[in-house]
């Protein structure tokens, strides 16, 4: 039995409706089935609603006030309904009709944040099924709630019937902070590709809130990634092919060090991720990629040795996370 509050946002307009109509027609089927509508609208809503539904395709040409209460009604029950299906959806990863669903959420009401909340960090459940047809528009659900959450908007409490008890406003997550905190992590992991400065950006944002994700050992992966394909892969080229080997000058001094400082970036961010996973055998594929990927680039910051290493994954979560250089 679904209860929508349907009753708690519409009044009923008359007393005693089914007399009334009773009176005013004289087709059995439409009474009854009005009937059948009206005793349903507390307790049994869903029966209601397809009373309702059935009553407006035979009789909605009528446009009298039964009709048209009944229409709001339906309306409201299904605006609300939507509500509730969005979590479920995403909870079953059925991506594809809940971004649908959300995208009818949104239209009827522009300004309900949870739905853009839900979205945004769904576009990353996506991914994580190989699923990247969200991306764009969750992206864009994600920066959209991040920017309402900062300028001080909250989501909307929903309007419970008597004794029900009172939902939580930030499920999922467990506060304003770690909405926060997820919606930084999506929208990096979703802008990765496209635009990695962007995601350098959000996952430094997303560690200084007091959230499992500055626990998280992949926010740290996916910013050694952010910094390799962002900012890290044109250096490289360009220093490559302007002063490798050649002899030294003050330009090449210069671009030898800023690159220097976004592989320290790199080091210490995989550094992070390997100190997190800790000895789970779950991550242990994924820490021996990333302890590869980053002795790579220490024995090169190392003149070719890997002395000290260990120490530095073990004493990396004791240190301030560097900023971007």
């Amino acid at each position: 039995m679904k209860r929508l509050l349907v009753l708690a946002t519409l009044t009923v307009f008359v007393f005693g409706i089914t007399n009334v109509i009773a009176q005013e027609a004289q087709d059995d089927a439409k009474v009854a089935l009005y009937k059948r509508f009206v005793d349903n609208r507390g307790p049994h809503q869903d029966i209601a609603y397809q009373a309702g539904k059935e009553y407006l395709e035979k009789y909605g040409k009528d446009k009298d006030k039964y009709t048209e209460y009944i229409e709001k009604w339906v309306n409201i029950y299904e605006r609300e309904d939507r509500k509730q299906k969005l979590p479920i959806l995403i909870n079953q990863g059925n991506f594809n009709e809940a971004f649908q669903v959300g995208a009818k959420i949104l239209e009827g009401e522009p300004d309900y944040l949870q739905a853009r909340i839900l979205l945004g960090y769904a576009g990353y459940l996506a991914m994580l099924k190989n699923d990247e047809s969200h991306n764009g528009e969750a992206l864009g659900y994600a920066k959209s709630a991040i920017e309402s959450l900062e300028s001080g908007k909250m989501p909307k409490a929903p309007t419970t019937l008597p004794g029900d008890p009172k939902p939580d406003i930030w499920a999922p997550f467990k506060s304003k902070d770690d909405t926060l905190a997820y919606l930084q992590f999506a929208k990096a992991v979703l802008s990765l590709k496209a635009t990695p400065d962007d995601s350098i950006d959000a996952l430094l944002k997303a560690v200084t809130y007091e959230s499992e994700i500055k626990k998280t050992p992949s926010t740290y992966y996916f910013l050694a990634a952010a910094y390799e394909s962002g900012p890290y892969k044109p250096m490289s080229e360009s220093y490559q092919s302007l002063h490798a080997n050649k002899p030294e000058t003050p330009e090449g001094k210069v671009a030898l060090e800023k690159l220097n400082a976004v592989m320290d970036r790199i080091i210490d961010a995989y550094a992070r991720a390997i100190a997190l996973t800790g000895t789970d055998p779950k991550t242990e594929k994924a820490r021996k990629e990333w302890l590869a990927q980053m002795t790579t680039y220490y024995k090169f910051r190392n003149a070719g040795s890997d002395a000290g290493m260990t120490e530095l994954i073990n004493g990396s979560l004791q240190k301030p996370l560097p900023p971007k250089p």
